[in-house]
């Protein structure tokens, strides 16, 4: 009987020994500095070691899931150094990170919206979609700190994380006319902009100064079309192929590409290639300066709109999301009806090719409906008769979130024509209450739009838009009575070594003391 004592005994100590050797390394969840801010977070002290074992559960039956888990993979392993293998099962785990959809729709987490759970021994992202699930995946990876111990250790605080987004467009312009980038350079703005769940790309294709999207019925819209650029350096344009493959790695990441060709201004490049459709009594060349207002298609020409059709007919063709950005504005030198007549006959092109119009704000003054979208970067008036004749409104107030504009005046790149933008500036606005008229209902989103006229490498975007887009990031998704600038600016300077680490020649504005280590 005595041995039997002292035999458990003896158990019971060596299982308490290797549980105490096992303790939850405490962390805090709310001390993460994480954007955008989640809508609700509860911390629990402990925290989900990661390391070499840790292995990531999909569950079976789903490309998407798959394909989410593997970049989380890849995600983990750039800021961990952890190679962590990827599993596929029929049953959710009982440890590791688990990756999974709901059984039942959580009607509060929407289509973006996900779940994080995160306990001793399991990890488990769960949403409606395959979309919310690479939400919540883009919140882990901000996680992933580390704890330096007798060796590093990599924890992720425990807690529940709750979390959908406040508006359904959260969007990033990218000029590629006044300056042309390649594919590469947008396979990298993609990924820099999804880790902060912006959720479209929207690509300006077309201007007086370039062409940049094949178009095969009009071969000289790139042939000759594409040749400039602003300041006459080697330009580009992309086939339908690479654009495409663009579309497709966008789509792996839950980016929706929009595509813009700017009508009927901002027509050069157009009417150079093709003088029948040339609105104007002037001979257009090729162009390479940077004023604008000057061209327009010939809005009363039948050949005009035959071209409308054909260039939207084969972009419909190419582009798997619901929009078409029309452009639509400064088109100083069209005259007013002529504009409205242009507008409105584009409008049913793009609709009869099964696509949504977009438009800059101008195109309000044309007979729009609930089905048009108005993107608002102007004119309050414009974007209040949008919404008067039932128009949904992107945010893009021009003197907020205009990208391309320099941050103080000492900034070596950029504009200044519509406001000096420094990151408080960019951050402390709210989209509900910025336009009397325009309440939250109307309102499908935001967009921070990058013009490139000064903008010539990687390195001009990453700066201009890093880190003014993180907080239009946060605008976009986080409930508007979460937006604060002192604990947002203590958030973001955490992000330095982040935006560092992943080699992006970030502005760092003095306004935030950043963490670089």
């Amino acid at each position: 009987m005595m041995k039997k004592t002292f035999a458990a005994l003896a158990v019971g100590l060596l299982l308490q020994s290797l549980v105490s050797c096992h303790q939850p390394i405490p962390a805090d969840l709310n001390a993460v500095s994480l954007i955008p801010l989640p809508v609700k977070v509860e911390a629990t002290g402990g925290s989900f070691q990661l390391n070499e074992n840790t292995a990531i559960y999909v569950h079976e039956g789903s490309d998407e899931l798959s394909q989410t888990a593997h970049l989380l993979k890849k995600q983990l392993h750039h800021e961990t150094d952890l190679s962590l293998d990827v599993q596929v099962v029929s049953e959710p785990a009982a440890h590791g990170i688990n990756i999974l959809l709901n059984k039942e729709n959580k009607a509060q987490l929407g289509d973006e919206g996900y779940e994080l759970k995160v306990g001793e021994k399991l990890l488990t992202i769960s949403a409606n979609t395959p979309v919310g699930i690479f939400r919540g995946v883009q919140t882990l990876v901000q996680m992933a700190t580390f704890h330096q111990g007798e060796k590093t250790t990599w924890l992720v605080p425990s807690g529940t994380i709750v979390d959908y987004p406040q508006y359904a467009y959260r969007g990033l312009m990218l000029d590629v006319a006044r300056h042309f980038f390649g594919v590469d350079d947008v396979k990298r703005v993609i990924d820099l902009a999804a880790a902060y769940k912006i959720n479209v790309l929207h690509m300006h294709l077309s201007d007086d100064q370039g062409w940049r999207i094949e178009i095969k019925s009009w071969p000289r819209l790139t042939s000759f079309g594409a040749r400039t650029e602003v300041g006459g350096g080697e330009s580009g344009f992309y086939t339908q192929e690479q654009y495409k493959e663009i579309g497709a790695y966008a789509k792996a990441r839950f980016v929706t590409l929009v595509p813009e060709i700017d009508m009927p201004g901002h027509t050069n490049a157009a009417v150079a290639a093709y003088p029948e459709l040339n609105g104007t009594n002037k001979k257009a060349d090729l162009y390479t300066g940077t004023k604008v207002g000057f061209s327009t298609l010939a809005t009363r020409k039948e050949v005009t709109y035959q071209f409308v059709d054909d260039v939207i007919r084969e972009l419909a063709a190419i582009t798997e999301g619901p929009y078409i950005h029309i452009g639509g504005d400064e088109s100083h030198v069209t005259k007013e009806k002529d504009y409205v007549y242009f507008i409105n006959r584009t409008k049913d092109i793009v609709k009869k090719h099964g696509k949504i119009m977009l438009g800059w704000d101008e195109i309000a003054l044309a007979e729009l409906d609930e089905t048009d979208i108005v993107q608002y970067w102007a004119k309050d008036e414009n974007a209040v008769m949008g919404v008067q004749k039932g128009a949904k409104v992107i945010m893009s107030p021009s003197k907020r979130t205009y990208l391309d504009m320099k941050y103080d005046s000492t900034t070596h790149i950029g504009l200044d024509w519509a406001a000096l933008i420094e990151v408080d500036e960019a951050y402390n606005w709210n989209p509900e209450t910025l336009v009397e008229g325009i309440n939250k209902e109307h309102i499908l989103g935001v967009e921070s739009p990058l013009w490139t006229e000064t903008v010539e490498t990687m390195d001009d975007i990453e700066f201009l838009v890093f880190p003014r887009l993180i907080g239009h990031a946060e605008i976009g998704w986080s409930p508007s009575g979460h937006l604060n600038w002192d604990s947002y600016k203590q958030r973001l300077a955490k992000h330095g070594k982040r935006l560092k680490a992943n080699g992006v020649d970030f502005y760092q504005a003095k306004l935030i003391n950043w963490e670089m280590e």
